[in-house]
């Protein structure tokens, strides 16, 4: 028994012995995933969402691995979870987008348009094609003096049945941006038509890329602004909105 006893404490000097593999350890995790030590993170008390918006708008078809997408069944629930959460005042919008779906992006834009609570929309980079009805949704809203939008007709790609329904089909769903955009900002109709069907200002086809301040003094964007002119807008509209409810219950 003595003799098993020593055996047995002679193979744990042996283990302790043995170097153990460190774990990696959570800063090493941060720098490999997020190439930075230390994440600021949005406080749990905090009265403002932030939704982004980016990439691709990925609708019924799904694309290709390699493309940066913004899936809208997965903007859908959340967009749900903000309006039913008491926590969340308000929702800013950011958004840097080349487009996409137009039924997609359309549902996005409506469930934005319909969201009881103060939003406002700030656009970087680009909030081009169908992000053009998405950026008008909110409440009110921003764009970066150097960022564009480009506004276009509807295009579809791959097989297209050349019959009078098609075109029909195309037209409708064009009137249907139309409408959108021009109930939502302040352009009018004539005037997005016109920067629709304008040629010559993109490459071989038509359409117009419209520069920060050309958004806003078309009436499509509410202010030329960065994060935060935008932030402090939207916590404008949240004080306003608090004081209006507290009026109507007294």
């Amino acid at each position: 028994m003595d003799r098993e006893k020593e055996q047995s404490e002679t193979v744990n000097n042996e283990d302790q012995d043995q170097p153990k593999e460190d774990k990696p350890s959570s800063l090493m995790e941060k720098i490999q995933q997020l190439g930075q030590t230390n994440v600021p993170q949005l406080s749990q008390d905090t009265r403002i969402h932030c939704l982004t918006i980016v990439g691709q708008i990925e609708g019924h078809i799904q694309l290709p691995p390699q493309n940066k997408t913004t899936k809208y069944e997965h903007l859908i629930p959340q967009l749900v979870a903000i309006e039913q959460n008491p926590k969340i005042e308000g929702l800013l919008v950011i958004l840097n987008t080349v487009g996409g779906d137009v039924e997609a992006g359309l549902a996005i834009a409506e469930m934005l348009a319909s969201i009881s609570k103060p939003t406002v929309s700030i656009v970087l980079g680009g909030g081009h094609s169908i992000g053009v009805p998405i950026a008008v949704s909110c409440n009110y809203s921003f764009i970066a003096e150097t960022a564009t939008m480009t506004i276009h007709p509807v295009r579809l790609t791959g097989l297209v049945i050349g019959v009078p329904q098609t075109f029909e089909y195309l037209d409708k769903m064009q009137d249907r941006v139309i409408n959108f955009v021009t109930k939502h900002s302040n352009i009018t109709e004539v005037r997005f038509k016109e920067l629709m069907f304008e040629k010559g200002n993109l490459t071989r086809d038509i359409g117009t890329n419209v520069v920060g301040t050309d958004a806003v003094k078309y009436g499509l964007i509410n202010e030329v602004g960065g994060l935060g002119a935008a932030m402090k807008k939207l916590n404008e509209l949240i004080d306003l909105n608090k004081d209006e409810s507290e009026s109507m219950v007294q």
